[in-house]
């Protein structure tokens, strides 16, 4: 990029009409370009959104640019090698200007628009380099201003685009602009231009139309297969003046697309048709989260090669794969990486369709470890976190949502949401080992923590202030979604165990040493004040939630002695939920992971592959392609759960596939960047293999074991140049850990079959219910002799002491119901 800038922001005039959104305008100005060009280089940028013309066509592949950035403090330029566009004589230098998020509509709230600017306004700065000299063209006062075929556009709304409006030959040499208007020129402190450190936004993936459906009541609708980011590409012929109204929604509910999770967003592209011929047309200032579309006024017969779904987001590289052998679990990974897909639109957002779609904190917080594994996210996530340092800095708080557009009041530190400042570099230094990018957030990973520390009571605990607690419990009310089991001071006191320790550990990292000890010593006294309020001395945990356990048991919390216990307890209560969620975004990330630390992996297993509702599976077996922000968006009965937060494309939840790469497929780091890695697989829950992929800063990482029925185990693991692997053989006869150098490893052996329990009609219930082959088949025996209990909850824990016990409750049944019995629980003891 330049050292100095020559150009100016420019602007059409305010619209005379008033109208919000107005329509694009329109810049445009000529020059000439002499011999002996060696190269030319455009940098462009705007103050909302902006796609560059040069003598005829678009610049670049990029969309939405310049992306969103805390506008205030960081405007993205980018920077286009042009030199085999310009020509020797006459040329033209062009730009089109959205409203995008600096002008548009942005938020719930009714009215707001305008946060960062009142119009949008474009910067273009046209390097020609002769050798000798470099004249520069630059967007200022004698430029032209004008309008065209886009009426209105808005990130939420959709954009209208009538096509007859265009004017032929707007961005080529020669072109009449007397009837333009004059630019005007818009103030901007050019130090805050910035060259890009994140991938821009681009078209990165095109769907066909899977189906046209007509509706029961007569609507046409497009299913596109997958809900995603994006929008529809169409081509079509018919006269002059025909409008197509596309309106995007993610569901169909009793058939017919329902455009209530969209909220208040409109979600509505209009195209008017020149005539003449056949016309293709996509929209370029507004973006959709959708599967579905409902189509109005297609000239004809619509059929599926007429619309394309383009999928639009940063583009990251992919760096991480993951499946097994049941493919219910592979389709909820494949969901994680769809709503990720979907999130990263230039920052890590929310959700892609509804009138929020904000950087809010809480979100990439709890999805950061699995973001960074899926995709290289150094870019977008360090982009991100400037912002949140600048945004930081300037208000004396972490906002809720970076860039912060003022839709919550919030000035004191949150838990989970707020301490995404300390967790986040951390998680992106474990995953890359760039130390620089924990030095460039030093400042604000401290001044978060300072920030709580001030608050803190005299016991040492969190005790005050805003908090959001375990966010989405399924138990909380519908309309009070941070009204979960779990107390939130609880939830914050155990998040600041966490984000002490790791301040404390980027101090050392960094060498500041005193630091580092004061850090430690602030651990180390709000570890203690959490373990005196809400922790027995057996390892108990006052408020009995899963929450609670996950909290202490992940963040190290309690002793090692006290461990086995709570993760017993911990066990119990996924068990008596039915091994259903009962979560939200504080525990879901950690409870599978508590769950297999403290060597209870059946539960976690079991707690993975239920389907029914709430669970991880059971948007899976509706249909889902991306995770739902709530478990039941679309609740068994197929009816939406309509509380105004229905998102179906929301990552945050989908933190779980980080139990499925460490656990199932075995993989984490063991220093910073993967130099030396842990692999250790742990097969269960009836998975007969599963393969994982990673691409490490060392290179491609890859494990995959497979379990015959026999017990015969065959694990493969490849290790990258530079780095080490410590292996651990799951169920290895020798218990055998071995170190791998870089290359291609196999190991085979017969995994010992455990000793099987014996079970009888006086076998504790709860035992039974602990076996989950054996509970389900227990369960086509009790409900043939005992039908009453056909619709019982098979999930819940039973409340009876033994099955002899319910013997003696049905004495006319007993007989046949007995010898059934035990046939299945002797059956169960041979087979194991």
């Amino acid at each position: 990029m330049p050292q100095h800038w020559n150009a100016a922001f420019i602007a059409a005039p305010s619209d005379p009409d008033g109208r919000n959104p107005a329509p694009a305008p329109y810049l445009r100005r000529e020059f000439t370009v002499g011999a002996g060009l060696r190269s030319a280089t455009l940098h462009v940028t705007a103050v909302g959104l902006v796609e560059a013309h040069l003598n005829g066509a678009p610049v670049g592949d990029e969309v939405l640019a310049p992306g969103w950035t805390s506008y205030r403090h960081r405007l993205v330029v980018s920077s286009h090698d042009v030199t085999g566009r310009v020509v020797e004589g006459g040329n033209a230098l062009g730009a089109v200007l959205g409203e995008g998020w600096a002008v548009g509509r942005l938020t719930w709230e009714e009215g707001k628009r305008a946060v960062w600017a009142d119009r949008p306004a474009g910067f273009l700065q046209l390097d020609l380099d002769y050798g000798d000299r470099v004249d520069v063209i630059r967007s200022g006062a004698d430029w032209r201003a004008g309008t065209g075929a886009t009426l209105a556009d808005s990130i939420y709304d959709g954009e209208t685009h009538d096509a007859r409006r265009e004017p032929a030959g707007w961005a080529e040499p020669g072109f009449d602009d007397t009837h333009w208007s004059p630019v005007e020129v818009v103030p901007r402190d050019l130090s805050t231009l910035i060259a890009p450190s994140a991938p821009p936004i681009r078209r990165v993936q095109e769907l066909p139309a899977v189906d046209i459906l007509t509706t029961p009541e007569g609507r046409t609708v497009v299913d596109f297969g997958q809900n995603l980011s994006g929008w529809v590409r169409l081509t079509v012929r018919g006269e002059a003046g025909t409008t197509i109204v596309l309106r995007h929604t993610e569901t169909l509910i009793d058939g017919e697309a329902d455009f209530r999770p969209n909220r208040t967003a409109l979600a509505t592209d209009r195209y008017v048709l020149r005539g003449g011929g056949p016309e293709t047309w996509e929209p370029r200032f507004t973006f959709h989260g959708f599967r579905y579309v409902e189509v109005e006024g297609w000239p004809g017969c619509l059929d599926t090669e007429a619309m394309t779904a383009v999928v639009v987001h940063s583009d990251m590289r992919r760096t991480g794969w993951f499946e097994t052998s049941d493919e219910l679990v592979n389709q909820l990974h494949r969901n994680v990486v769809w709503s990720m897909r979907g999130n990263f639109v230039g920052v890590p957002t929310d959700c892609p369709q509804r009138d929020e779609r904000l950087g809010w904190t809480g979100d990439i917080n709890a999805f950061g470890p699995t973001a960074a594994f899926l995709y290289d996210v150094r870019g977008v996530l360090g982009s991100w976190l400037t912002d949140l340092a600048a945004e930081q800095r300037e208000q004396g708080h972490v906002p809720l949502v970076v860039p912060d557009v003022g839709a919550m009041p919030v000035t004191t530190p949150t838990a989970l949401w707020g301490d995404v400042a300390v967790s986040l570099p951390w998680t992106l230094y474990q995953q890359y080992g760039e130390r620089e990018l924990l030095a460039a957030q030093y400042e604000s990973m401290t001044a978060f923590i300072d920030s709580v520390e001030a608050r803190l009571d005299e016991r040492g605990l969190w005790s005050s202030g805003f908090q959001l607690g375990d966010w989405l419990d399924p138990d909380a009310p519908p309309k009070n979604p941070a009204g979960g089991k779990t107390d939130a001071y609880l939830v914050a006191c155990a998040y600041l165990c966490h984000t002490t320790h790791q301040l404390a550990r980027t101090a050392a990292v960094l060498s500041h040493a005193d630091d580092a000890a004061r850090y430690t010593a602030l651990h180390q006294r709000v570890r203690v004040a959490f373990r005196d309020e809400w922790v027995t001395p057996s390892g108990l945990v006052a408020n009995d939630t899963v929450t609670a356990y996950a909290l202490a048991i992940c963040f190290d919390i309690l002793d090692p002695a006290q461990q086995a216990r709570a993760g017993r307890r911990l066990a119990e209560l996924v068990d008596r939920a039915g091994h259903r969620i009962s979560t939200g975004f504080a525990g879901t990330p950690l409870v599978a992971h508590a769950l297999s630390r403290t060597d209870q992996l059946d539960t976690a297993y079991r707690l993975l592959l239920q389907t029914e509702c709430p669970s991880f599976l059971y948007p899976v077996t509706r249909g889902a392609t991306t995770i739902w922000e709530r478990w039941d968006a679309i609740r068994p009965d197929g009816s939406l759960h309509d509380t105004g937060m229905t998102s179906l494309n929301h990552y945050a939840l989908g933190a779980v596939a980080d139990w499925l790469h460490r656990v199932v497929g075995g993989l984490e780091p063991v220093e910073p960047g993967y130099r030396r890695m842990r692999i250790a697989p742990r097969p269960g829950g009836g998975l007969t293999h599963a393969t994982l992929t990673h691409d490490t800063p060392y290179g491609r990482v890859r494990v995959a074991w497979r379990q015959e029925p026999d017990g015969h185990l065959t694990v493969d693991v490849a290790v990258p140049p530079g780095a080490t692997a410590d292996v651990v053989l799951p169920g290895h006869p020798d218990e055998l850990t071995v170190q791998a150098g870089p290359g291609s490893h196999r190991w085979e052996y017969d995994v010992p079959t455990p000793e099987r329990p014996v079970y009888t009609l006086d076998t504790p219930l709860k035992e039974l219910f602990r076996d989950s082959a054996l509970w389900a088949a227990l369960q086509p025996v009790l409900r043939r002799h005992l039908p009453q209990f056909a619709d019982a909850d098979s999930g819940t824990e039973p409340s009876l002491p033994s099955l002899r016990i319910l013997l003696g409750y049905f004495p006319v049944q007993a007989p046949a119901l007995e010898a059934d019995l035990v046939a299945v629980l002797q059956e169960r003891t041979v087979a194991g």
